[in-house]
């Protein structure tokens, strides 16, 4: 008995295992703790470079995928590891994973043949703008020399977003980034000349689009065009806005899950419609000639029901 009971002495407690479990956890770490660095300049220029090609690559093919997701929800779940790596992982096999686990389950709002909102647009100027806000990295300040002396901002911040000062109406955001200086490097970079052609391009674009509907009987306008937008339907048979609603649901679902195009709807004055707008960087003429054939083949399949 007494050579059981020091025998049982001597085992490790399940604290002495968790203990050397994490020492060893320790030892593989360790080699790559002596460098570690979180912002080292040359792996920063390095693997910066490898992003910018990865995102380069992506705007190249980002017209070969579906504008729309086609996974199941829950579907990245079942691609996600258990619990996070305990040591650093190469850039390499994480670019992998967004390509290959990300990227399939993302709408691709830059894809040129996106037509269903207006959305914050990506241009080379605007990612060397951000890059620098990120770079910086500095976060808005409420003017602290005069915190002692001016509760009126006090009493603004605390029902606002953004406190106005009395010497000269300035108005202080604080709790957004340095976004004002990617607007200056954009308006800098690509001049006032070539802003307000991409702009009435998109009109003219949607001038065509628009043309393309009232000239098909089969389709109508329901509004009048404004700016890029175009807002239309597929005629129903008859004039009952539910078999009108009916219709033109079925009609979006076409093009959206077809992969090729991603359009939006709206309800304006009680009749469903949808909604064309242009305004992607990428989107050229042959994308809304494309858009609108396609709306022709799908409009064709349902009349045909």
């Amino acid at each position: 008995m007494f050579f059981l009971l020091h025998a049982l002495d001597s085992l490790p407690s399940s604290h002495d295992l968790q203990l050397e479990s994490n020492l060893d956890f320790d030892k593989m770490g360790s080699e790559s703790r002596k460098t570690f660095l979180p912002l080292d300049p040359m792996s920063f220029s390095n693997e910066s470079k490898a992003v910018i090609d990865f995102i380069a690559d992506y705007y190249e093919n980002v017209e070969k995928y579906p504008v729309r997701s086609t996974v199941e929800p829950g579907y990245l779940s079942e691609r996600l590891p258990h619990s996070a790596p305990y040591c650093s992982e190469p850039l390499q096999d994480i670019l992998k994973d967004v390509n290959d686990c990300i990227l399939p389950g993302l709408t691709h709002w830059q894809s040129p043949n996106f037509f269903a909102y207006f959305q914050a647009n990506a241009s080379t100027a605007g990612f060397l703008g951000e890059m620098l806000c990120s770079g910086f990295n500095v976060e808005p300040k409420l003017l602290t020399d005069s915190l002692s002396t001016d509760p009126e901002i006090l009493r603004n911040t605390a029902t606002k977003s953004e406190a106005v000062v009395d010497y000269k109406d300035w108005q202080i955001a604080l709790s957004r980034r340095f976004r004002a200086l990617k607007l200056w490097i954009v308006i800098r970079r690509h001049g006032l000349s070539n802003l307000m052609y991409h702009i009435r391009s998109d009109i003219g674009m949607a001038k065509r689009f628009e043309e393309f509907v009232r000239k098909d009987e089969r389709f109508e306008m329901v509004v009048p065009r404004k700016f890029a937008l175009v807002c239309f339907r597929l005629r129903p048979r008859a004039e009952e806005e539910d078999q009108g609603r009916e219709l033109n649901s079925k009609l979006v679902e076409a093009i959206n899950s077809s992969g090729r195009a991603f359009v939006s709807h709206a309800v304006v004055g009680g009749i469903y419609v949808i909604r064309c707008a242009i305004g992607t960087t990428l989107t050229q003429r042959h994308h809304v000639d494309a858009l609108w054939k396609l709306m022709q083949e799908k409009a064709q399949s349902l009349l045909m029901e």
